[in-house]
């Protein structure tokens, strides 16, 4: 009667070995998808960085030059 206890026993520790591992491949699949997600976030956040850089760049660049070519035509057509 205890080697069928011990029998019993021990396959139920193997069937939940089986399906820790199960979950735990599932885990490590999900982990590598979360993983692919903030790859292609950290992708797009550094896209729209440089697109929002650019305008910044842009509207201070924009009024200078505006400016510098206005003060170089009418220094210009003074003389």
């Amino acid at each position: 009667m205890a080697d069928e206890q011990i029998l019993a026993l021990l396959t139920e520790i193997r069937d939940l070995q089986k399906q820790h591992l199960e979950k735990y491949k599932i885990a490590l699949q999900n982990q590598e998808k979360a993983l692919e997600v903030q790859r292609n976030s950290v992708s797009r956040a550094r896209t729209l960085l440089i697109i929002v850089g650019a305008i910044v760049i842009a509207l201070y660049l924009l009024p200078t030059f505006w400016f510098a070519s206005s003060w170089g035509l009418r220094c210009l057509l003074r003389h």
